[in-house]
């Protein structure tokens, strides 16, 4: 895939990393305010249900059709464009929380869906980046190395949030984007983006959105994959949409407690990017891939048989230290295979239709959240999450196209590099 890494590759993609850094976690801070906001605000699963599928709709929407841009367009500007957008829209909140108390339901939920849309294309640019920035060799590792920064992002994102809409005026706290913005913009300026062929073409968004399809269809082990991921979601994000209420209105727990889940949900998806860059080389992924989304199952499934107490919540941390140690195993192993499976010219395009067909689940699923929560209660959401894990890992195994994928994919790769 990439043939022209020049020698001092590390020095520039750890700049890159470290300016993603920067504006994820100040961006991160300000979205779990957000939620802590609407949460302590409402307490409602109709409120959390609707702003997650706000969340999520522009990804399930758009992601088709950024992928040309990402793969015609500059990336170092593009990525710089989406920040300014989430510092514009911030800087505007702030003026207004100056003079107003409370932010009302509709514009919280205006501002969660222009920074989803701001998401949305910046998270397949990343990711068509990262591997024309490193040999072919080290994608799985950097893919874990940059699952390490995410999972820091998610570590102290949700305890400072917490912590700082409890001290100060929301709007303060939405004016991070702002610096965010500025601290990733100087730092993407020092590092050096590799053009692709496609860079600089004309772009016919559905045409292109169309050819992404094809190749993606094409590759049927990669689809079938991503068809099963899809179906995961399906059943999965329903139960995350209203996990700070799992905590709060099940097990009895507040606020803190909610920060507590995510804390620990982030410090373990920072052991399973650890354990990653230890076992990244390994010539067969698929097994850890289907381990992973089998254990995902077992541990929140599990977790809506506990007791609604405090008892019953601190083994359901414990259970989800176990997720999100093997839950980020299955993300960074999955994405460097995806990333491995594509020429470069077409990986945004690929990207964006991954990315739609894995959203477009969660938002259908979330439109029955809310009154399937209320009627069943929100903790057996978490077995119907639970069984979704175990039905994808069960039919990745059962599929021997899927099954054996990687071994293949391995073997071509040596071959071409011979």
């Amino acid at each position: 895939m990439n043939t022209s890494i020049p020698p001092n590759w590390r020095k520039n993609f750890y700049l890159f990393l470290i300016g993603q850094l920067l504006t994820g976690v100040t961006s991160m801070i300000v979205q779990y305010a957000i939620i802590w906001y609407l949460t302590l605000e409402t307490g409602e699963e109709s409120v959390l249900a609707i702003a997650t599928l706000v969340g999520m709709l522009p990804m399930a929407i758009l992601s088709p059709f950024v992928g040309p841009f990402i793969d015609r367009m500059n990336k170092k500007f593009l990525l710089i464009f989406y920040d300014a957008i989430v510092a514009v829209i911030a800087l505007g909140l702030f003026i207004y929380g100056i003079n107003n108390d409370v932010y009302p339901l509709w514009m919280v939920f205006v501002t969660i869906g222009i920074r989803a849309v701001a998401q949305t294309a910046q998270m397949p640019t990343v990711q068509s980046i990262m591997p024309t920035m490193v040999p072919e060799a080290e994608i799985t590792r950097v893919n874990g190395q940059f699952g390490i920064i995410q999972s820091l992002i998610f570590i102290v994102s949700p305890g400072i949030g917490a912590f700082m809409v409890a001290a100060l005026p929301i709007h303060w706290v939405i004016l991070l984007d702002v610096i965010g913005f500025i601290l990733g913009a100087g730092m993407l300026l020092l590092v050096k983006i590799p053009e692709v062929a496609s860079q600089g073409e004309k772009i016919s968004v559905v045409k292109d959105a169309l050819e992404g399809f094809n190749i993606l269809r094409e590759n049927k082990p990669m689809w079938k994959m991503t068809l099963i991921g899809a179906l995961f979601m399906l059943l999965f994000m329903p139960a995350m949409s209203l996990y700070p209420l799992v905590t709060t209105k099940y097990f009895g727990g507040t606020i803190v407690h909610a920060g507590w889940v995510e804390v620990l949900f982030a410090a373990a998806m920072l052991i399973g990017s650890f354990a990653v860059g230890i076992f990244g080389k390994t010539k067969d992924r698929m097994p850890w891939i289907i381990a992973a989304y089998f254990i995902v199952g077992l541990s929140i499934g599990g977790s809506g048989f506990l007791p609604g107490n405090m008892s019953g919540f601190w083994v359901f941390l414990v259970l989800n230290v176990f997720a999100g140690i093997v839950g980020q195993i299955y993300t960074t192993m999955n994405m460097a295979i995806t990333q491995q499976s594509f020429e470069a010219q077409y990986l945004g395009r690929v990207m964006g239709i991954v990315s739609a067909l894995m959203s477009v689940a969660g938002p259908v699923g979330l439109i029955f959240a809310a009154p399937v929560a209320e009627s069943i209660g929100v903790q057996n959401m978490l077995v119907i999450a639970g069984f979704g894990g175990i039905l994808a890992a069960c039919l990745l195994y059962f599929t021997p196209s899927v099954r054996n994928y990687d071994k293949f994919l391995q073997r071509k790769l040596e071959n071409e590099g011979q």
